[in-house]
């Protein structure tokens, strides 16, 4: 009986040690390439970065950090609203707020698309755009969602003509 206890031990310690070694190295790789934003929370840099680098493919320089947007996740108390942008007073002071449990249950690709609404707003310092496409899908990534009848289609094939579209405003700058 003995030798099978420590059949399982050994079976579960090498599982959990895999497991953790997983863990760490996923974290690891998370980390490594990942620029850092001050007064930004730590899970909202990838999509900082992403934003900057969106722009970059398209011949625009951006420096969040320079900006100095703020960029929280909190709880929103208003019903349905997964970000806001709030900036002007006397410092210019930009922050971006994204709803603490919104974060918890989207995907990444749901992620990024409200934080660069986000930045939309507060970057590039666009209002909202409520039209629709011929099939029905938001027009813009600066939608509000309260335009009946259209819903979101930001997805891996549409994510490049949202981007292109929010992008437009950089020209010329």
């Amino acid at each position: 009986m003995k030798a099978v206890e420590s059949i399982i031990l050994f079976v579960f310690l090498i599982f959990f040690g895999a497991c953790l070694e997983d863990d760490m190295s996923i974290e690891s790789e998370l980390s490594a390439g990942i620029k850092s934003y001050a007064n930004v929370d730590r899970e909202l840099w990838t999509h900082f970065q992403a934003f900057e680098q969106a722009a970059a493919e398209r011949g625009f320089r951006v420096d969040l950090n320079r900006a100095n947007i703020v960029g929280t996740l909190e709880n929103i108390e208003e019903g349905g609203v997964a970000g806001t942008c709030s900036y002007g007073g006397r410092q210019n002071h930009k922050s971006v707020v994204i709803d603490a449990s919104f974060w918890k249950r989207a995907s990444h690709l749901y992620r990024e698309y409200i934080v660069f609404h986000e930045l939309g707003h507060c970057f590039l310092l666009r209002g909202h755009r409520e039209s629709c496409l011929t099939n029905r899908t938001y027009a813009s990534i600066m939608r509000s969602g309260t335009q009946s009848g259209c819903r979101d289609n930001y997805n891996v094939q549409t994510r490049d003509y949202y981007i292109d579209e929010l992008m437009v405003p950089l020209e010329g700058a």
